[in-house]
């Protein structure tokens, strides 16, 4: 049984749990809404190198740019920083018989990973957003257009 704090926090975003059953594939459900886990290696965007930001697959909010996805080799895309401050919370997760960090979309409050720090990472901020890719959608940099004279 699962030992997730669950917020307060009144979301931007708000469906009821039959509509996000008829938004979301079943999986998409598993992960987002129930706080499930992809398999590692499996996701779409586990080794993914273009460039764009990364959305909630739920809601569309803007999460994570391609600048701060690094390779971790943990079988999970793993960035060092959210797009903003307030664009991800925080919730203590106490499942597993461990103490972790969840991470979830802050406009419509969809389970999205967790957030690990102090493992050493050669990043910016030491910390380690291990993301299910089933979590995120990209949308890539526009391609910069060319115009001949």
């Amino acid at each position: 049984m699962s030992e997730h704090t669950t917020s307060q926090k009144p979301y931007a975003v708000q469906r009821t749990d039959e509509e996000w059953r008829a938004a979301l594939t079943p999986a998409e459900y598993k992960v987002l809404r129930q706080a499930g886990t992809e398999p590692a290696f499996r996701g779409e965007y586990t080794d993914t190198k273009t460039e764009g930001v990364y959305s909630c697959r739920a809601c569309g909010a803007e999460l994570f740019r391609s600048d701060t996805k690094f390779e971790s080799h943990c079988g999970w895309p793993s960035f060092y920083s959210p797009l903003a401050g307030d664009s991800v919370e925080y919730i203590e997760d106490r499942s597993f018989g461990m103490k972790r960090v969840e991470v979830r979309c802050a406009t419509c409050g969809s389970h999205l990973g967790h957030v690990f720090e102090g493992e050493g990472y050669d990043t910016p901020t030491d910390q380690r957003y291990c993301i299910n890719s089933i979590s995120l959608r990209l949308q890539p940099a526009a391609e910069p257009s060319t115009t001949e004279d």
